[in-house]
């Protein structure tokens, strides 16, 4: 680490060679305190910047260079120069030194050591308020365009085991309790449909977030005759932002960014709880990959579903993230303020953490083996066709809803006597119940009938989870 701090003999910090920071000290006789250093410092973190902020200024120096704000020769030299910065950082990663701040000014520095004095025109039209809110969201529209990918990869990975299992019956459930009986290939479709809104909410995120505010300087714009459009359009922007006041304090892309994460995490934390759930032993719906499970130090026969538990704890911590930042913001006035710059480590927590747990969950849905043995018996002994068994006395005995409930409770709790499926009680038991029930009730008691007969649009019949599979295959691009 290049660190021209010094300490004194009381061991404390000061910084610098000289006191002050030659990048901003004229305004100041003596240098920031150990403490003021330290505090303010952000090259910790925000070197994650280094390859956007590279990229944004040579998009600068461009544009300075064909507006003759700076000569061809200057303009070349400095170009020339931030491409050996940046060979160096992809090398040797971004050198630490609190007396340099942050990786705009860490950047400026190393660039004036290999060029000399040209250095300083690069700076000209653009303040760092403007420079950090430029790599900021290039930094957050890449993270965007990663997240959309590694979602449509777990997507794939949904699809292909739901159409695997297009036919396979598990129980459907409401308050964790049996409900009717449901495909397990759709069940797994309703977590591609939540990852499929997920991905929408990160490409609102990012059409909002294109226009570029560099050249709003430090909060008013500047008198250069500099060309917004030119830096925007190479940057990959829309156009320019429109009020520069906005430009420089406007952090709403990286809250819609957290908010599409938390709201992400949300999902990806349910589905994780159900492998928590369904890979226990009262379960044995699922035998968990040996990749993302651990055991015990104590009790060998354990096989825990660690990776599932971690998704579900990160959500806690990605929801955070977005809290961190809004509290952050709530109370901003016009313009930028140092508060701001905590506005990346939240972001950076949170992305990495999401797309640690979208990887997890991505291995955990192609290597999970599904027990649908298991899965089957639960829901025949769940009683899930209860209400097909209602449904039936209302349509082919002509009986009020209210009265076929009562009825088909008298079966359940008749069918829980003796330990056996709607579908295996005796005939006359039946009719002991009510005598309008006939054998043609067994059409529709077993699981098998319950779920073809749910045959409406995006219902759970085999033939529906087959089409909704092959719709999601294009969607993707993917083949079954």
């Amino acid at each position: 680490m290049n660190d021209e701090r010094d300490r004194d003999a009381s061991g404390d910090r000061t910084v610098g060679k000289g006191g002050s920071n030659a990048m901003w000290g004229g305004r100041f006789a003596e240098g920031p305190s150990a403490v003021m250093a330290e505090i303010n410092a952000s090259i910790g973190f925000d070197k994650a910047l280094w390859r956007q902020d590279i990229a944004a200024s040579k998009a600068h120096m461009a544009m300075l260079g064909a507006q003759g704000i700076v000569s061809s020769g200057d303009a070349a030299t400095i170009a020339d120069g931030l491409d050996k910065v940046a060979a160096e950082y992809e090398a040797d990663g971004v050198p630490e030194d609190w007396a340099l701040e942050d990786i705009h000014m860490t950047t400026e520095s190393r660039l004036a050591e290999l060029i000399g004095p040209v250095a300083g025109r690069l700076h000209t039209g653009r303040s760092r308020n403007d420079q950090v809110a430029t790599d900021f969201k290039l930094w957050v529209r890449e993270a965007i365009e990663q997240m959309d990918g590694a979602l449509a990869a777990l997507q794939s990975a949904l699809v292909q085991r739901a159409h695997e299992h297009a036919a396979s019956i598990m129980p459907g459930f409401t308050h964790l309790q049996t409900a009717q009986p449901v495909t397990l290939g759709h069940h797994l479709l309703a977590y591609y449909e939540m990852l499929e809104r997920d991905r929408s909410r990160f490409a609102d995120a990012r059409v909002r977030l294109n226009r570029s505010p560099l050249g709003s300087a430090a909060l008013a714009g500047t008198g250069f005759p500099i060309d917004r459009n030119a830096t925007a359009q190479a940057l990959g922007f829309d156009g320019p932002t429109h009020n520069s006041l906005d430009a420089v304090s406007d952090r709403d892309f990286a809250l819609d960014y957290l908010m599409a994460a938390a709201q992400c995490s949300l999902h990806l934390s349910r589905l994780a709880e159900e492998f928590v759930i369904w890979a226990s032993q009262p379960f044995g719906f699922v035998r968990m990959p040996d990749t993302l499970s651990t055991g015990s130090s104590i009790m060998p026969q354990k096989k825990n579903p660690d990776a599932a538990e971690l998704v579900r704890g990160h959500a806690g911590r990605i929801v955070g993230c977005a809290t961190a930042l809004m509290v952050t913001m709530k109370g901003l006035p016009l313009a930028y303020s140092k508060d701001m710059q905590d506005d990346k480590p939240p972001v950076f927590e949170a992305h990495g953490l999401l797309e640690l747990s979208i990887a997890a969950m991505t291995g955990m849905v192609a290597d999970s083996t599904f027990r649908t043995d298991r899965m089957r018996q639960a829901a025949e002994l769940g009683y899930a066709t209860a209400t097909d068994l209602a449904d039936w006395l209302v349509t082919q005995a002509d009986i009020p809803f209210r009265e076929a409930h009562h009825i088909t409770g008298a079966a359940v709790r008749l069918a829980e006597e003796r330990g056996v499926a709607l579908d295996a009680l005796p005939l006359a038991d039946l009719q002991a119940i009510d005598k309008r029930i006939d054998d043609r009730v067994f059409d529709s008691l077993s699981v098998d009938a319950s779920v073809a007969a749910r045959s409406s649009y995006g219902g759970t019949a085999p033939q529906q989870v087959r089409l909704q599979t092959a719709h999601a295959a294009d969607r993707l691009g993917i083949t079954l």
